[in-house]
């Protein structure tokens, strides 16, 4: 028994070694890069952004591939099946992490997804057409005030960071609205801009997109953002919301911690890299630094600060 305990304690250290020496020189190859949406979309726009400066960073390239379906739960519940090596890794968005495994059986828990680097969020935003009537966020508040009901927001999926964000002005604001789903951000705008609703809850982004065609109402940011100096934020008007739809960088949950701690050093020296921060900046996105050994903190803070809305999900379901 001592000779096995010793064995197998020479075995943990040998194994130990490895790892160590296997995070030294990691990467040493092409990184797969899964974005679990179609093409085209804000995870494989800011995936792409990445992309351009990681083999500066890391001495490799990432291979973007695409793995859509269920709005996003098809490719994290199939996260852990992937070789813990660091040469796969994935894009994982919150709330909708928190959301989904809270809401039904998805194949994953949000334990089963935790980052290496929470790297950005796309702020919340309420959008109107230009010739909509809502000149200001307390013109549409007055008005769903008056109609209950009757203010229909358009938003991207069921259970998602729009519909949540829905749920959660709602209860700010002493309103009750209704959300009508579409597939993607792109058709919940189509829908703004073809007068199906009368309010797109939706990002800073959507709004930078369709130009003069919007007015943005308010944004979910502490301070304005440089691409909307004239748009108030929610705390300006009295609500203490500062939110969007968070993305990070995630590994299989049985990584190495020395191969997850090097994956968190990359995607934050790509984050501090200057020319990268412009451009996310310009294209409405928030850059965060939110390194591995912060990240169970930043999830507990969503969840706390998600859970009344949940549970407003859960009754109207």
């Amino acid at each position: 028994m001592k000779r096995l305990v010793t064995l197998a304690a020479s075995a943990a250290v040998i194994l130990g070694a490895a790892q160590i020496s296997q995070a030294a020189d990691y990467p040493t190859k092409a990184i797969t890069y899964i974005v679990p949406y179609n093409p085209g979309g804000e995870s494989d726009v800011t995936a792409r952004f990445q992309e351009s400066y990681f083999k500066d960073v890391a001495g490799q390239d990432v291979v973007i591939q695409y793995k859509p379906g269920a709005g996003g739960a098809t490719a994290w519940a199939q996260l852990n099946g992937f070789e813990p090596d660091g040469y796969t890794v994935m894009n994982v968005n919150f709330p909708h992490a928190i959301l989904q495994p809270s809401m039904k059986d998805v194949g994953y828990q949000t334990e089963d997804v935790k980052p290496a680097f929470v790297f950005h969020y796309t702020p919340d935003a309420i959008l109107v057409r230009a010739d909509s009537p809502y000149q200001t966020l307390q013109d549409l508040i007055d008005d769903a005030k008056a109609n209950p009901g009757a203010t229909t927001f358009s938003g991207s999926g069921t259970n998602s960071a729009n519909h949540l964000a829905t749920v959660r002005f709602d209860q700010m604001a002493g309103t009750r609205s209704t959300y009508i789903p579409f597939k993607g951000s792109a058709p919940s705008m189509a829908a703004l801009l073809g007068g199906q609703v009368k309010a797109a809850m939706s990002y800073t982004t959507q709004g930078i997109k369709a130009g003069d065609q919007v007015r943005v109402l308010a944004i979910a940011t502490e301070e304005r953002v440089a691409a909307y100096p004239d748009v108030p934020t929610f705390k300006e008007l009295g609500f203490d919301y500062v939110a969007g739809a968070y993305r990070g960088v995630t590994l299989p949950k049985d990584a190495p911690a020395a191969v997850r701690q090097k994956l968190s050093d990359i995607i934050g020296a790509i984050n501090a890299k200057p020319e990268f921060r412009q451009k996310m900046e310009e294209n409405g996105y928030v850059v965060t630094d939110i390194p591995h050994d912060k990240v169970d903190q930043f999830i507990a803070d969503r969840r706390a600060e998600y859970a009344s809305a949940i549970e407003a999900l859960k009754a109207a379901n």
